[in-house]
C-alpha cells in the first residue's frame, strides 16, 4: 500500500499547530518543520506524535526544499499551519495515491474562513496555490526565494474536486503582521530583478492590486471582508516598492551634518 508524508511549516503557531497536526493524523507520517518558534509550536506538535524537524528560515524556497527531503514515503502533502484537511480531502487524497495511474501532482482547493465567513471571492476560491499533494521527485521550488516562492512541475498535474479549509488570520492585527513581513520578504526579489522604486509605481502597483481583487475578482461581494483583503494587498504592495526605495536610498543612514 502507497504511504503518504505530511509536512507542516511553521513558526510561532502555538495557536493553530494543533488542529493541523490532528487533521493529517491519518497519514503515515506528520512532520512539522519549525524554524526554531520561541513559543511551544514544536512541544505541541511532539506531544501529539509529529516528528519535529528544526531549520532555519532561509527563505520559503529553500525551507519547502528541505522538508520535502525530510519526507520519508513516495507521496507527499503540503499543509500549512493555518490549514486543515478534512476527513473529505483525506479520503479523495487516499484514492489518488492508491492509484498507480494518477498524475503525479495535484493542486488542490481550499476554502478560507476570514471575519466570520467563507471566502467565495477576492481570488480565494477555490485559491489553488502550488501543488500541495506530489510524489517525491515530481515538484521543486526556486531556493533563493523569500516568499511567493516560485516552483516547477516535473510530471503530469490534476486538480482535487475536495476542498482543504484555511484560517488564515485569527484577525485584523494578524493581517497586518503579515502584510508588514510579507512586503519585507518581497524586496529582495524586486532587487534582483533590477527594479528601481519610485513613489508613482509603488501606489500604481498598489492601486492595481486594490482594483484586481476588489473589482476584477469581485472582492465587493464578500462584504467588509472583501474590502479588507483588498485593502491589505494594497497596503502589501506599496510597502514593497517604498521599502525598495528605503533600501536603494539608504534612508536608514543619519545626515553626515544637520
Amino acid at each position: 500500500m502507497t504511504e503518504l508524508s505530511v509536512y507542516i511549516i511553521a513558526y510561532n503557531e502555538a495557536e493553530k499547530i494543533a488542529d493541523a497536526v490532528k487533521s493529517a493524523l491519518w497519514a503515515d507520517e506528520v512532520i512539522v518543520v519549525d524554524s526554531h518558534s520561541s513559543d511551544n509550536t514544536a512541544e505541541i506538535a511532539a506531544a501529539l506524535g509529529a516528528r519535529v524537524v528544526q531549520l532555519d528560515f532561509e527563505g520559503f524556497g529553500k525551507l519547502r526544499n528541505d522538508a520535502i527531503a525530510a519526507c520519508k514515503h513516495e507521496w507527499i502533502f503540503s499543509l500549512d499551519a493555518d490549514e486543515r484537511c478534512t476527513p473529505e480531502a483525506a479520503e479523495e487524497i487516499r484514492n489518488i495515491i492508491a492509484d498507480p495511474a494518477s498524475a503525479d501532482a495535484w493542486y488542490v482547493p481550499r476554502k478560507n474562513w476570514f471575519m466570520g465567513r467563507w471566502i467565495k471571492h477576492c481570488g480565494w476560491y477555490p485559491d489553488y496555490r502550488q501543488p500541495q499533494l506530489f510524489r517525491r521527485g515530481a515538484l521543486s521550488f526556486e531556493q533563493a526565494d523569500q516568499v511567493h516562492e516560485r516552483y516547477h512541475i516535473h510530471g503530469s498535474t490534476g486538480h482535487m474536486q475536495t476542498p482543504i479549509w484555511q484560517f488564515p488570520f485569527k484577525n485584523l492585527e494578524q493581517v497586518l503582521h503579515k502584510a508588514n513581513r510579507y512586503s519585507t520578504l518581497g524586496v529582495d526579489r524586486l532587487e534582483n530583478k533590477g527594479v528601481r522604486a519610485g513613489m508613482g509605481k509603488a501606489l500604481l502597483r498598489g492601486l492595481w492590486s486594490f482594483f484586481r481583487i476588489y473589482i476584477l475578482k469581485r472582492g465587493f461581494l464578500d462584504g467588509w471582508a472583501g474590502f479588507v483583503i483588498a485593502f491589505s494587498n494594497l497596503e502589501g504592495v506599496f510597502y514593497r516598492y517604498a521599502k525598495l526605495r528605503e533600501r536603494q536610498q539608504r534612508w536608514d543612514l543619519p545626515p553626515d551634518r544637520e
